[in-house]
């Protein structure tokens, strides 16, 4: 595929991963910190409340570009949706109208700070990579029983906080709580020891579901308004102490860091791909009509305590067992509502090699195996001054649709308040 056309031209740039094909939507402000929507497009950010004002982008009766996020446009429906990519494709491609107007709604990415999208409303983590639910159940319970009984039959997931959602660049500190190692006869209240990423995606909610109403994969894909990457930050010794009966809470509860751009669902449209083939067969509600899945190529950069960045996994969203729609239709099963804003997090997508895993915890092999990186550094878990960061990217070397990067650079814990004494 090459890029549509645009008369900016560092859209044309095969390689730069924001062309006219994705428009990736934001939320950014200058020096004067005033919060408006904008999508990238080259090196630039196109900002919508200014097209608005000039009367060349109206989608509702009222102003819904100059809001702090993307949560009052995406309510307007899927329709609306598609008119406003339409009309920014119109716009900015080749041979556009009211080019002067638009020149004057451009600003440089580089001067911009970008923010949290959207308002999230709830966020819902699911466990749907096989490669990272096999790693994990025969490190804890054998290759035998590394997979839970109930897995290859539907998505597995939890509630997770939406408090604790940042977007990328937000330094996250170490968090406290109660370990329990093997050898210890009670368990200690201490900063984790060992602290950890999980390389996810995530969809964003934008139409809602009935109360008491389960919907079909195909709906729950036109209730997506577009993805990021997703850093679900764990603490795995807390987790291991507390997940036991009810699964995780303190341990996933610190934050979950996503990328400041939401790409599209029709920008990622041709790179859709089948799911894995299924060792049993999935009950009806999970049917896909078409193939559902998303060939994304994703890896992870770690920046260890100041040093140079060095890649330590590679991987594709491809590997998930579970589409982001089957996630969807299964969460609404019950006839829990999903609302505009609701965050679903993908799970670890790791792949079949070392090299393609999405946690430190796989990596090191829980700590057995730790990775080696330049100048003599060792890394099981992650350390204080550790930066992690994502990419992402659908397409290839004629046409990149780019998620931008979604970064976080651990914290020491806080000092040990009096009152835990």
């Amino acid at each position: 595929m090459q890029p549509t056309p645009s008369w900016i031209e560092s859209a044309n740039d095969p390689a730069g991963g924001f062309p006219l094909d994705n428009l990736a939507m934001g939320v950014f402000s200058e020096t004067d910190g005033r919060k408006r929507l904008g999508v990238a497009i080259g090196d630039f950010v196109l900002d919508l409340s200014r097209l608005e004002e000039e009367g060349l982008l109206a989608l509702a009766g009222e102003p819904v570009m100059n809001r702090g996020a993307w949560n009052g446009v995406m309510a307007l429906g899927p329709a609306k949706w598609d008119e406003m990519r339409a009309r920014l494709r119109e716009l900015l491609g080749e041979g556009a109208p009211h080019r002067p107007a638009v020149e004057r709604a451009l600003v440089r990415r580089a001067g911009i700070r970008l923010h949290l999208p959207f308002d999230v409303t709830e966020f819902t983590d699911f466990y749907a990579g096989r490669h990272h639910a096999e790693n994990v159940g025969t490190m804890f319970r054998g290759p035998e029983n590394a997979l839970p009984p109930n897995w290859l039959h539907m998505p597995i997931g939890y509630n997770g906080r939406a408090s604790s959602v940042i977007v990328s660049g937000t330094p996250v500190r170490r968090p406290w709580g109660q370990i329990k190692g093997r050898d210890f006869a009670a368990p200690i209240l201490s900063p984790s020891r060992r602290f950890d990423f999980e390389l996810e995606m995530g969809a964003v909610i934008g139409r809602p579901s009935r109360p008491g109403e389960p919907v079909p994969t195909e709906e729950a894909e036109r209730m997506i308004f577009g993805y990021v990457l997703l850093n679900d930050w764990s603490a795995r010794d807390i987790q291991a102490w507390e997940y036991q009966p009810l699964g995780p809470f303190q341990a996933k509860a610190t934050a979950t860091s996503i990328s400041p751009w939401i790409v599209p669902r029709a920008a990622l449209a041709p790179f859709r791909v089948p799911t894995p083939p299924r060792e049993v067969p999935l009950l009806p509600y999970l049917a896909e009509p078409h193939p559902m899945g998303l060939d994304i190529a994703l890896e992870v950069a770690l920046v260890a305590d100041g040093g140079e960045e060095v890649i330590i996994s590679r991987t594709n969203a491809r590997e998930l067992y579970y589409s982001f729609p089957q996630q969807i239709a299964h969460h609404t099963l019950s006839g829990c509502p999903m609302r505009v804003g609701d965050l679903v997090g993908s799970g670890t997508i790791s792949g079949p090699t070392r090299e393609s895993r999405g946690s430190m915890l796989e990596l090191s092999w829980g700590g057995a195996e730790p990775l080696e990186l330049p100048g003599g550094i060792t890394r099981s878990f992650l350390e204080d001054g550790d930066e992690v960061i994502f990419r992402g990217a659908a397409g290839g070397p004629d046409l990149a649709i780019s998620f931008g990067e979604c970064r976080g650079r651990v914290l020491p814990a806080i000092e040990k308040p009096f009152w835990m004494e």
